[in-house]
C-alpha cells in the first residue's frame, strides 16, 4: 500500500500562478473579517441561503421522481413528497431564518453533548491505554461546550453559524495567502 502511495505523481506547481493565490487569499480574508464584524446578518444570510439551495434541491427532486415512469407508483410518490419536503423546509428557512439557525444550533448542541459524552465514557473504558485522560479531558471539553451552546440558546444561534463562516474564511484565505506567497518564494 505504501508503495502505492509513493507513486503518486502530484501536479508541478510550474504552471500556478502565485498573484492569484495571493489576490484570491486576501478576498477571503475580506469577506471573513466583513462576516466576523456582524455574525448575526452572516447567520441569517447563510440560512436564507441554505433555504433557497433546499428550494432548488427539493424542485430537482420532484422533477427526478416524476421523470421515471418505469417506477411503482409508490416509488414516484415517495421521491415526490420528499422533494417537496425539501421545499417546505427551504420556505421555512427563507421566511424564519432567526429560528432556522437556532434550530440548526441545538441539533448542534445536541450532537456536542453527545459526541462528549461517548468520549468520555469510551476513555474511561479504556484507562489501560496511556492516552485514556487526555481523551477524557476532551469528551468532558466537547461536553461542556454542548452545554454551553445549549444553555446560551436562542442568543447563540443568531451568532454562532455566522462565527463559524468568518472563521473558516479568515483561516482559508490566510492558507491561500501563505500558499501563494511560498510559490512565489519557490521562483514559481
Amino acid at each position: 500500500m505504501s508503495d502505492s502511495f509513493n507513486t503518486i505523481r502530484f501536479p508541478s506547481p510550474q504552471g500556478l500562478k502565485p498573484g492569484w493565490f495571493i489576490g484570491f487569499g486576501a478576498f477571503l480574508i475580506i469577506l471573513g473579517i466583513l462576516a466576523a464584524l456582524d455574525t448575526v446578518a452572516t447567520t441569517l444570510t447563510s440560512m436564507v441561503i441554505l433555504g433557497v439551495l433546499m428550494i432548488i434541491g427539493g424542485v430537482a427532486q420532484v422533477m427526478q421522481s416524476f421523470a421515471h415512469r418505469g417506477l411503482p407508483v409508490p416509488n414516484q410518490w415517495l421521491s415526490g413528497l420528499i422533494g417537496g419536503l425539501y421545499i417546505f423546509g427551504g420556505l421555512l428557512l427563507i421566511e424564519e431564518p432567526a429560528t432556522g439557525s437556532i434550530f440548526l444550533t441545538a441539533i448542534l448542541a445536541g450532537c456536542l453533548i453527545f459526541a462528549g459524552l461517548a468520549r468520555t465514557f469510551w476513555a474511561g473504558g479504556h484507562r489501560n491505554n496511556r492516552s485514556w485522560l487526555a481523551l477524557a479531558i476532551s469528551g468532558l471539553v466537547t461536553l461542556i461546550i454542548g452545554i454551553m451552546l445549549y444553555m446560551t440558546l436562542p442568543w447563540s444561534g443568531l451568532w454562532l453559524i455566522g462565527m463559524f463562516i468568518a472563521v473558516e474564511l479568515l483561516m482559508a484565505g490566510v492558507a491561500t495567502v501563505l500558499f501563494g506567497l511560498s510559490l512565489r518564494s519557490n521562483g514559481v
